[in-house]
């Protein structure tokens, strides 16, 4: 067996008949006697005119080889036995969902406590919030089986190859149904339409070997009579209230507050594919982008970002308090809505009390509700009126559907914030001219990121400073930031305790 890569025009690697010749031509051998092949990795790289596919194969060069199986099936064990051992799982999220399945593979019964509903159940009340007829503080966009990805993206990409085996991830996500791409894609994505079908899948087999799982139940106060996990994802602020009175050592992280920015997908597309007609052809997908810079004022040095960039997506409602506003992106697997958003966020390095960042957090929100409508419809503002002071007559299309009021973000916004985001933007215009313009929207407030509040644990057996029987794992613990590094925690997690169990 041999790896090849290859850079491709896009024509070409829409093509298998092309693949197949230009891998033959890469070992050496008329086409014929390829004996078999498939992608490990595929990429766009668009930084040059004409944008490339960049392609990882492993092929099979002699009728006595043959290619390895994608990966090794996962076997989960029947833990129905009243005899084997048990481990509290609080929160059914990536982390929580990963560390159950981990235990069925170690022969560990997973007993999960999920404050929300099922995937079924929420939809409807994602639904009736969309419709702007009301939060349920328990089950939305942050609440419920599936954790805050469920509904809002299902976007399988880490920067961090830190953690371990983040193949591995994607291999579980794809024995449960997710389309062949995630194993190869360098930016893979499920998709908020098909990402629901899957946790169910994962919940079938959880239940059918013998774990337990609770819904509608927030834990309220601690019991570490046995191995607990603690997988509340990064919204659930009354408990970590509740640590902090129990006695658990908590600590203030880095935290990174700002908007969203909507712009039209067809705009996105000129700036980041150099106005290629392929993307109209439907050989490229939906353009994203990645932007970074570094602003300094008289508030010293800080970094601005995107964030979650979400192609052919829509803007949500993202909060679970009825006192807040808060908005997140999405989208469906085809990615095939008019308009492309992604937060753009402004780190603050705050010190102080765990709860200071979370009270900073709350405050911002509160802010935005105030000077949003009715309901859940969220401030907004065109971009360049942001970035020169101006009030929006008018309001671009958006894809919020609880619906979006004009305002002036540009004067409530805490002011090393809108400094910060209006520098940023237009140091993202002088890079992709056209970036900073009216028919882009900024919809407030973006500020659920990432956890403010990290639970301190031991780096090596990941058990909480405060108590051996208490696993931190996952975003809510501000160790992981996202679907996959939150499941790669939640495993790493299961193991430790497995490890002491000695399974």
């Amino acid at each position: 067996m041999k790896r090849v890569v290859l850079t491709l025009t896009p024509q070409q690697a829409a093509d298998a008949t092309e693949i197949q010749k230009a891998v033959a031509r890469e070992v050496s051998l008329p086409s014929q006697f390829l004996h078999a092949w498939h992608i490990v990795k595929r990429s766009v790289d668009a930084r040059q005119r004409q944008p490339k596919i960049l392609l990882t194969i492993d092929v099979c060069t002699s009728a006595d080889e043959a290619l390895l199986p994608p990966y090794e099936k996962p076997v989960y064990q029947d833990v129905s036995d009243p005899n084997v051992p048990e481990v509290n799982i609080i929160g059914m999220g990536p982390a929580g969902l990963f560390a159950a399945l981990t235990l069925l593979e170690h022969g560990i019964r997973p007993v999960i406590f999920e404050r929300g509903k099922d995937v079924s159940e929420r939809k409807k009340d994602i639904a009736r919030l969309n419709r702007n007829e009301g939060l349920d503080a328990e089950s939305n966009y942050c609440f419920g089986e599936g954790g805050a990805g469920t509904f809002s993206d299902g976007k399988l990409f880490s920067r961090s190859s830190k953690r371990g085996n983040m193949q591995r991830v994607m291999e579980i996500f794809h024995h449960f149904g997710a389309d062949d791409s995630v194993l190869y894609e360098a930016h893979a994505h499920i998709g908020s339409d098909k990402l629901p079908g899957i946790i169910r899948r994962m919940r079938e087999t959880i239940l059918n070997h013998g774990g337990i799982i609770h819904f509608d139940s927030c834990v309220n106060r601690l019991d570490l009579s046995r191995p607990t996990i603690f997988a509340i994802g990064h919204s659930a602020h009354d408990t970590y209230r509740m640590l902090l009175d129990s006695g658990v050592r908590l600590e203030p992280k880095g935290l990174a507050i700002g908007v969203r920015v909507e712009h039209p997908q067809t705009l996105i597309d000129r700036l980041m594919y150099h106005n290629s007609p392929l993307r109209a052809q439907g050989l490229l997908p939906a353009a994203s982008y990645s932007l970074v810079t570094q602003v300094r004022n008289r508030f010293g040095q800080r970094g601005v970002y995107s964030f979650c960039m979400c192609p052919g997506g829509h803007i949500v409602p993202a909060g679970s308090s009825i006192n807040g506003c808060v908005v997140n992106g999405m989208s469906a697997s085809h990615r095939n809505s008019p308009f492309a958003n992604s937060g753009m966020v402004v780190e603050l390095h705050r010190g102080g009390l765990a709860m200071d960042a979370l009270d900073y957090q709350e405050t911002y929100e509160e802010l935005a509700k105030k000077h949003g409508g009715q309901g859940a419809q969220a401030p907004a503002q065109r971009m360049r009126d942001f970035v020169e002071g101006h009030y929006s007559v008018t309001l671009p299309d958006c894809s919020y559907l609880p619906g979006i009021v004009s305002s002036r973000m540009d004067e409530w916004l805490p002011e090393p914030i809108r400094s910060c985001l209006k520098q940023g933007f237009k140091d993202f215009d002088r890079k992709h001219r056209g970036f900073l313009t009216n028919e882009a929207v900024i919809v407030g407030v973006e500020s659920r990121s990432s956890s403010p509040i990290r639970i301190i644990r031991d780096p090596e057996t990941m058990q909480s400073v405060s108590h051996p029987w208490l696993y931190p794992c996952g975003e809510g613990a501000g160790y992981a930031g996202g679907i996959t590094s939150s499941a790669l925690d939640g495993i790493n997690a299961a193991i430790k305790i497995a490890e002491q169990y000695g399974k």
